[in-house]
């Protein structure tokens, strides 16, 4: 069962919107002077999130340097969030009612978790997690995830005037885009002209 609307394409265009990050100061996305990777994740604490945003983490700088801001979406609680939102150098947005998601067509399934592809980094990242858990450097997911456990991942690179250039709705629930795939994509889309004065 999938739960989500329609689905934004490559051409769509997204209007601006100051977000509040549970660290950090407010951001706008679309950004009106860089390209934006928005992307929407699970819940705060998700193993497999946190596996793949720890390769973000890795390579910010390099996805700084492309023009990118990275912005990403939970739909959990801010007060669930902050723990694990505190060290990462992108904001983070907490969006519990699923407003962002519904907007940008972002859904869950069954599958997410079912789909045998997910099953080595489900397994990955709970190594991880455990690791991280006996070192006492990340907590245990809530138990109680309102909206569910069986998100689906979602990639958006929108231009600075909002344009949707690229986009990827997950599979699985570690069906995205690696930093690879985001840095060819931001490479090839023209970067705006600055003002001179």
């Amino acid at each position: 069962m999938r739960t989500s609307r329609r689905q934004l394409t490559p051409g769509s265009v997204v209007s601006s919107r100051p977000l509040a990050p549970v660290c950090g100061p407010p951001v706008t996305v679309p950004a009106g002077d860089r390209l934006v990777h928005l992307q929407f994740r699970r819940f705060a604490g998700c193993p497999v999130c946190n596996l793949h945003l720890r390769s973000v983490v890795r390579r910010h700088d390099e996805i700084e340097a492309a023009g990118v801001r990275e912005v990403v979406v939970f739909h959990s609680p801010a007060g669930q969030l902050r723990e694990y939102a505190a060290d990462l150098p992108f904001a983070v947005v907490a969006d519990p009612g699923k407003r962002l998601y519904a907007e940008f067509g972002v859904g869950s399934a069954r599958r997410a978790l079912l789909d045998p592809r997910v099953w080595p980094h489900v397994l990955r990242a709970l190594l991880r997690s455990t690791v991280m858990l006996v070192r006492g450097r990340e907590g245990l997911p809530s138990r109680r995830q309102p909206e569910g456990r069986l998100g689906l991942p979602a990639d958006f690179l929108l231009a600075p005037d909002g344009t949707v250039l690229a986009v990827k709705y997950g599979e699985h629930a570690y069906d995205q885009w690696s930093v690879d795939e985001l840095l060819e994509l931001a490479a090839r889309t023209p970067r705006p002209s600055s003002v001179s004065g």
